[in-house]
């Protein structure tokens, strides 16, 4: 080869890399200030984009506050509920009426029946927020706390180191959830490890509407479920796994989440509508659609994909005006739906339920994959 053969081969090869990484990485990651905690500690929020796309993420709680999507026409508009500052989330997630907007939840995510489990033969108590049960955590869960955030590729990660004892919890747990953005799919990966036996469940608590405003009735719901965990008066499960054949709970095929909600159903009086874990068809393990939602009215699309076991569907029940999101508007019963990857509810109290339980040694991972699209 000569040598202008091989300054060319040189030049080409440098500019081929630059075009790779730019296309590997065109969502732009910015951050700025969002405010302050009580005690001083500065908040920032990052903002993922990329064409139409647009996710913002706080350090508080690693919450979603805002996620913004095109419908058919290409008018982009925001889908999940939320404040427009610091001050609300904070005062909503050490309030009475916390409705976990956006946040990231943990250790455990979703209910631990009477606050209390066994774990190597050791009983460990909870602070419980949920009647007689420990909910998301308790009231001092990962919605919380201040994480530590650093950029990566088309995104954000962020890391908190959460004590042994910590809300009850054994052992020092070391959580680290990244958050990324390309096109129309927001991706969220949770890792944590741990020095000393204990349990975990992480979930993001993102209410999502994808008409922007009004209820979330006439969304039309898929879930790929034939079985779901019926709940008790304190919405623990039983530890039944039952066939939604023949129930309101049935959404294997595409039905509007409000045309069965108010039937008269005992697991529905029990949640007020649907507040429920559906046993994945899937079974966990492996990235898979595990539902959809199509809003007729915008044309969005919602699918869902996760390698979790479980996901818990909530339909805004317990939402009823007095809290006041974006603009003020006050957020309504029924006007925004969650849809929780998780393992099963009160797991560490289930032998029988896929294990929660995490080791020294080991990697808690899962991912779960927010995908929009517009018909």
């Amino acid at each position: 080869m000569s040598i202008k053969e091989t300054v060319r081969t040189i030049l080409f090869s440098g500019l081929f890399a630059l075009v790779s990484m730019a296309a590997e990485a065109k969502t732009t990651v910015t951050s700025q200030p969002f405010g302050k905690m009580p005690d001083g500690t500065s908040v920032e929020i990052y903002t993922l984009s990329d064409g139409p796309y647009e996710a913002r993420i706080t350090t508080f709680g690693g919450v979603l506050v805002s996620l913004k999507v095109p419908d058919r026409s290409g008018k982009v508009g925001d889908v999940v509920l939320g404040f427009d500052n610091l001050e609300g989330y904070v005062a909503n997630f050490n309030g009475p009426s916390d409705a976990f907007l956006g946040a990231l939840i943990g250790r455990y995510a979703n209910r631990i029946a009477r606050g209390s489990f066994t774990l190597d033969g050791n009983k460990y108590s909870l602070p419980k927020n949920n009647g007689d049960n420990t909910l998301h955590g308790g009231p001092h869960g990962f919605n919380n706390v201040v994480w530590r955030a650093k950029l990566v590729a088309n995104g954000v990660e962020l890391t908190y180191v959460s004590k042994d004892g910590e809300a009850g919890f054994p052992g020092n747990l070391t959580a680290v959830v990244r958050y990324t953005l390309v096109k129309g799919d927001l991706r969220i990966e949770y890792s944590a490890t741990t020095d000393k036996d204990t349990v975990v469940n992480l979930t993001n608590h993102a209410y999502f509407n994808l008409a922007g405003q009004g209820n979330i009735l006439d969304h039309q719901l898929t879930l790929y479920a034939s079985r779901f965990t019926p709940v008790d008066a304190g919405l623990i499960p039983t530890g039944e796994l039952k066939p939604v054949e023949s129930t309101p709970f049935d959404f294997r095929k595409a039905t509007a989440v409000g045309v069965r909600i108010d039937a008269n159903d005992e697991q529905l009086h029990l949640g007020h509508g649907y507040d429920h874990n559906w046993v994945l068809d899937s079974g966990g393990g492996k990235l898979t659609e595990a539902a959809e939602v199509y809003d007729p009215n915008s044309g969005r699309v919602l699918k869902v994909l996760t390698d979790q076991p479980g996901i818990q569907f909530y339909s805004g029940n317990f939402l009823d005006g007095s809290i006041r999101g974006k603009g003020g508007k006050p957020l309504e019963r029924r006007s925004a739906l969650c849809l929780e990857t998780q393992h099963f509810p009160d797991s560490p109290n289930h032998p029988d339920f896929p294990t929660t339980e995490l080791k020294p040694g080991e990697r808690y991972h899962t991912v779960t994959v927010y995908s929009f699209s517009a018909r």
